[in-house]
């Protein structure tokens, strides 16, 4: 299989449903979003570098995000449905949101409680999770709009946001990188 099909060539693209729209379709920016996030989420990862190699908790994480959000990518490209239900692999459930739930509380309780904004910023790997958590925030504004979206994948993506911010966080302090107040 090669990796060029010019069939977007002329500027449009193929849902998952044949439906062929426009590569500025408000879905296909959607879900372009998510990709970057996900690209973000790769980097983040290789920033660690060996600071999570004792217990690979935050690298794991996003490893299982990115699984989640190649689902979530799926999904919003197949507005009638079409594989929702033969793909399991595609479903982002509410024990998705659960589990991303778990994982903040479980951070929040090695960190300081916040007092005051916090600028971004600290170390490699927290610096991209702050760029992650910004690029997240503008996938869920991009989703907001799309009819036929599936309410849990708003919310997982919403969680996720809070998730990065609370990972930066903890990243920052088991690399020794102050936070800075605003």
């Amino acid at each position: 299989m090669k990796i060029y099909t010019r069939t977007g060539d002329s500027g449009d693209t193929g849902l998952f449903d044949g439906t062929r729209v426009s590569k500025s379709d408000p879905r296909v920016s959607a879900y372009g979003d998510v990709d970057e996030l996900n690209a973000w989420l790769g980097l983040a990862r290789a920033s660690f570098g060996d600071s999570d190699a004792a217990d690979g908790t935050l690298a794991g994480m996003l490893a299982q995000i990115q699984h989640d959000l190649f689902a979530l990518g799926s999904r919003l490209a197949d507005p009638s449905h079409r594989i929702a239900d033969r793909v399991t692999r595609a479903a982002i459930t509410q024990d998705d949101i659960v589990r991303l739930e778990h994982w903040i509380d479980e951070l929040e309780k090695e960190l300081p409680p916040l007092r005051r904004f916090i600028l971004p910023g600290g170390s490699s790997a927290g610096a991209a999770l702050h760029v992650a958590r910004t690029v997240c925030r503008r996938a869920e504004r991009a989703m907001v709009g799309l009819a036929s979206l599936d309410p849990e994948l708003l919310v997982y993506v919403n969680r996720v946001s809070d998730l990065l911010f609370v990972m930066a966080r903890a990243a920052n302090q088991r690399h020794g990188s102050p936070e800075v107040e605003w």
